[in-house]
């Protein structure tokens, strides 16, 4: 079954109304026929629609609503991923995979060693590239949102924007005590805010260790290995994913 999102302007008592790219998908892409059924998320509530096609028109899709059910697939807290800007598509699969994960919001960073540069019009264009690979995997794991991903920052600005977070981690290479590491995931609790910072390919300037230290990032380690950059997002993820998952 194929699972889509509406906005609740157009869900009505009995009848969703679907408009735009997802009318094209569904009806020039998918070929879904009159009669099949399809599942519409309501991002705001969280509701989930079971429908069926009822009718085209030229620029509407009519679904039947068959039944509504409150199913909550999200993790109990709210995890933000900035990430170093790493080189050629990677950050595609990262934001498919951090999705898929149960990631919150996504946000692009410019570090100081990161070899991509990307001036305000290229930023835009990714930008919209990589919140439609969002949408894609929101709906492809079934999650109740669609993730947002944020427009690229520098790292001083990433570090601002974590600072209203409750809790805010920085994977290092140099960094060492696996068991405060341990610790530290095991103190987190469902409901606190939870910020990643991961580093481009080739890791974290000094300096920007330094700065996030002065603005209450802790820096973990993930064991003895260097990670990819596209490898260590989704292993804190994973652990995130595991520590939280069916706690309220």
């Amino acid at each position: 079954m194929y699972d889509f999102f509406a906005d609740s302007s157009a869900i009505g008592e009995k009848e969703i109304i679907i408009r735009g790219s997802d009318l094209n998908h569904m009806k020039n892409v998918l070929r879904l026929q009159i009669g099949e059924q399809i599942c519409i998320h309501e991002e705001s509530t969280g509701k989930e629609y079971r429908c069926e096609i009822a009718g085209y028109e030229k620029d509407v899709a009519h679904l039947h609503i068959m039944w509504v059910e409150e199913a909550n697939r999200e993790l109990p807290s709210k995890i933000y991923l900035f990430q170093g800007l790493p080189k050629g598509d990677k950050m595609e699969l990262i934001i498919q995979k951090a999705v898929e994960l149960g990631v919150y919001e996504i946000i692009p960073v410019a570090t100081k060693r990161a070899v991509v540069k990307l001036d305000a019009k290229k930023a835009e264009a990714k930008q919209k590239r990589w919140q439609s690979i969002a949408e894609s995997a929101a709906k492809q794991s079934r999650r109740n949102i669609i993730p947002h991903i944020h427009e690229v920052v520098k790292f001083g600005q990433a570090v601002d924007y974590a600072k209203n977070l409750d809790i805010t981690l920085i994977p290092y290479e140099l960094a060492e005590d696996m068991e405060k590491t341990k610790q530290i995931f095991e103190t987190i609790q469902p409901g606190q805010s939870i910020g990643i910072f991961i580093g481009p390919e080739g890791g974290f300037d000094e300096s920007e260790i330094v700065l996030a230290q002065e603005n209450g990032i802790s820096p973990i380690t993930l064991g003895k290995r260097i990670l990819r950059t596209e490898t260590a997002g989704m292993a804190v993820l994973s652990v995130l994913m595991f520590q939280l998952e069916g706690r309220e």
